[in-house]
């Protein structure tokens, strides 16, 4: 294993991994047929499974289901290792366990509130609002609206993008640029 490679991780850390409840991450570990290794009174997954796992969970994001991964992936049981130890799948796991594991595991996938997609214009209400309201925005403010680094914003005294205009009005605590925001002449 190379360095910096995961060769386990906690299983309380999976919740936070994948955004997800912990009873949903425990539901995609039945489905996958995954028993963490506990050690002490701390229970992990492998490299392997965290893998598989990963693969899940993007499989699952672009609008798939846990029982289309499964069966894409063949998994119905484990196959020993050369070492004759388990991959961590279960090695005997009776259909209608799979069966029963699968909707569940469905089921969960299915009440996950997506995460929002962000506004790609959102900027131009934050941008109309500081024009309206007279408010002066730091360097650093005004490159993330725009996009921009802030080095390259505080290389002009006054330009214009996006249907504004910004000129440098002074200096803000903690000594960054601070920046008036207008709307050009018509």
């Amino acid at each position: 294993m190379n360095e910096g490679e995961i060769d386990r991780l906690q299983v309380n850390q999976l919740s936070d991994r994948y955004n997800l409840a912990r009873s949903a991450v425990y539901t995609r570990l039945d489905a996958l047929g995954i028993k963490p290794e506990k050690i002490g009174n701390k229970a992990y997954v492998s490299a392997e499974q965290l893998l598989l796992l990963d693969e899940l969970h993007a499989f699952i994001q672009t609008g798939r289901s846990t029982a289309e991964f499964l069966e894409m992936k063949g998994i119905q049981r484990a196959e020993a290792s050369p070492s004759g130890q388990s991959s961590g799948l279960s090695t005997v796991q009776p259909e209608m366990m799979q069966f029963i594991a699968a909707i569940a595991a469905e089921m969960a996938s299915r009440f996950q509130t997506p995460a929002p997609q962000p506004n790609p214009l959102a900027y131009f209400e934050l941008l109309e609002q500081a024009c309206r309201n007279g408010w002066l925005l730091r360097t650093s403010e005004l490159a993330e609206l725009l996009d921009l680094p802030p080095s390259e914003v505080d290389s002009y005294d006054s330009f214009s993008e996006a249907g504004f205009v910004f000129t440098r009005a002074g200096y803000r605590a903690g000594g960054e640029v601070a920046w008036k925001v207008s709307k050009p002449v018509k």
